[in-house]
């Protein structure tokens, strides 16, 4: 227990946690919106089993570091480029992305919304199917997403055990906002177009690395949180002009 008293273990440990939870947010985004489709009674079993299973997944993938990190060996080479698997999963998972962003985002604008099954073991048997494909997507986004996060813990740490208690730490923190995230963007479509629009460039952001194009993240955080900030003073906005008219 001597490495507890070290500072630099608390350090790594906590920069790693803030690390994670930054690099989670995009997760928390795609769990609530997919989610969100979900019956009301459903959706915080899908929450939780979404983010365990985005734990178990980073945690699994930290213990088969050498695994890993041999993603990263060019399999083969396309017009001089060299493709790893590390590559194949980001532009798999980054297609992926895509297409469930569009596809969700074509949803809420159109206004369609799933057709009801008849009531009886249909019904059920088509809640079933939804709830666990809502939790296959989510595993498959979160495989993509603990890679890059594992990759990212490698290069800061070289503790297994201070990585996984980072990973567990994060988290937990993310399992604590997910619902209050969720709740929000439920009540506000446009703040639920806004994320929808940030998965769309997240998925071409894994799609340019899968071919070695490195755009630092930051700058798709600082376009979300100005493109947030705006929305926040619009809906302020509309708040205020309905209070006014039932105030009239």
């Amino acid at each position: 227990m001597e490495f507890l008293a070290d500072p630099n273990i608390w350090i790594a440990f906590f920069m790693l946690a803030a690390l994670e939870i930054v690099l989670g947010i995009d997760n928390i985004i795609f769990i609530s919106i997919l989610v969100g489709r979900l019956p009301p009674e459903q959706r915080d079993l899908a929450r939780r089993l979404g983010l365990g299973f985005a734990m178990v997944s980073r945690i699994a993938l930290l213990f088969s570091l050498a695994w890993v990190m041999t993603l990263t060996s060019p399999l083969f080479t396309v017009l001089a480029q060299e493709i790893s698997g590390r590559d194949l999963i980001l532009l798999g998972g980054g297609l992926f992305l895509l297409y469930k962003a569009s596809h969700e985002i074509f949803l809420e604008v159109e206004a369609h919304e799933p057709k009801e099954v008849s009531a009886g073991v249909e019904n059920v048997k088509a809640g079933a199917t939804l709830f666990w494909g809502t939790i296959v997507q989510i595993g498959i986004v979160d495989i993509v997403f603990s890679l890059d996060s594992v990759i990212t813990a490698v290069g800061m740490v070289d503790n297994i055990s201070v990585m996984v208690a980072a990973v567990i730490a994060s988290v937990a923190v993310m399992l604590f906002a997910a619902k209050p995230i969720g709740e929000f963007v439920d009540r506000h479509p446009s703040i639920k177009v806004l994320a929808l629009a940030f998965l769309t460039m997240v998925g071409t952001l894994l799609i340019a690395e899968a071919f070695d194009v490195h755009v630092p993240k930051a700058y798709v955080y600082v376009a979300m949180l100005f493109s947030l900030g705006v929305e926040a003073l619009n809906i302020r906005a509309r708040t205020k002009r309905m209070a006014a008219k039932s105030a009239s």
